[in-house]
């Protein structure tokens, strides 16, 4: 029994956990800057204050971007510092956003150090049959699109409509933002964490709307 609590105690001490300091982490991702322009990056170093970016791109101080890292989503900032092939920016989150970084945070921090699977993963969802949803844009157009998968968090489309990265769009009842464009459609990341019916529900009000115009 001690020699299980030993365990235990051990591998709680070696958990990581981020602090006001920043942690060094490698992940791809995109920006967006005032101009709306987007372009490629890497991150340096985190911290759930301010993030270092890797990028040739050329950035203000004072600019405000919004950017979108593999595995932690959509963060958003100003430009702080400007170094020659890099630049600090402050980041700007409500206390929910915070906590949920500082989450995906640790988890990334500690998953090759106890050697832990990524079981977090969300489980995605493929439709078992054609469903095409209603896409309304922030000019108020409205398009067709295919869903390709979905999951609680976000979502794949077939479509020709390209909206910018970042913009806001409506897909049922859910906001969500673009968070990348692919050779066949699009990928956007829901406002909030909600159940996939909405999505279904909404588009299905938008076609009884239609059949009745």
């Amino acid at each position: 029994m001690k020699k299980a609590q030993t365990l235990k105690k051990t591998d709680e001490s070696r958990i990581l956990r981020p602090l006001q300091r920043r942690v060094s982490l490698d992940l791809t991702g995109r920006f967006m800057s005032d101009n709306k322009k987007e372009f490629p990056c890497r991150t340096k170093e985190l911290s759930l204050d301010d993030m270092e970016l890797l990028t040739l791109a050329q950035v203000k101080k004072g600019e405000r971007v919004v950017t979108y890292i593999e595995e932690l989503g959509r963060i958003e900032g100003t430009v702080r510092e400007i170094f020659s092939n890099s630049f600090t920016m402050n980041i700007n989150s409500t206390p929910h956003k915070r906590e949920k970084l500082a989450a995906q945070l640790t988890w990334l921090m500690n998953r090759e150090e106890l050697g832990m699977d990524d079981e977090r993963k969300e489980t995605r969802q493929q439709p078992s049959k054609e469903l095409n949803i209603h896409m309304k844009l922030e000019n108020g157009e409205v398009h067709a699109c295919r869903l390709i998968d979905l999951s609680v968090s976000s979502a794949a489309f077939n479509t020709d409509v390209r909206p910018s990265i970042g913009s806001c769009v409506s897909l049922g009842k859910m906001k969500a933002y673009v968070l990348r464009h692919f050779e066949k459609g699009i990928a956007v990341e829901f406002a909030k964490i909600q159940e996939p019916p909405l999505l279904y529900e909404g588009n299905q009000e938008n076609q009884k709307k239609e059949a009745i115009s």
